[in-house]
């Protein structure tokens, strides 16, 4: 299984670096080691989460955030957003309605 991550979700990953890095000196790293575990985690799992607004949907285990993706033919998991799960549910509705890239 392959794993590609899109820019949308690398800028989500930056803004939930930053964020964090405020909260607390190195809060910051420890939340993209983890998200990006859980990322590394679609390897094996990819397909088996429920589906969102047309997309897959994986809840990181340590943060508020998800992480919404489709499967590719060819065995390939796109990483398309990663959206802290405590803002508006019309906030990430909107975030996903702007198509894959």
């Amino acid at each position: 299984m392959k794993i590609r991550i899109l820019s949308s979700a690398f800028n989500d990953l930056a803004r939930g670096r930053d964020f964090y890095e405020q909260q607390g000196e190195g809060l910051g790293s420890y939340f993209l080691d983890s998200l990006f575990s859980d990322i590394d985690s679609l390897m094996l799992y990819a397909g088996i989460h429920r589906q969102f607004f047309g997309f897959h949907r994986l809840l990181s285990k340590r943060f508020p955030h998800a992480i919404y993706y489709w499967m590719e033919t060819g065995n390939e998991a796109v990483v398309y957003r990663v959206l802290d799960c405590r803002q508006d549910p019309q906030k990430i509705r909107v975030a996903l309605k702007t198509r894959r890239e």
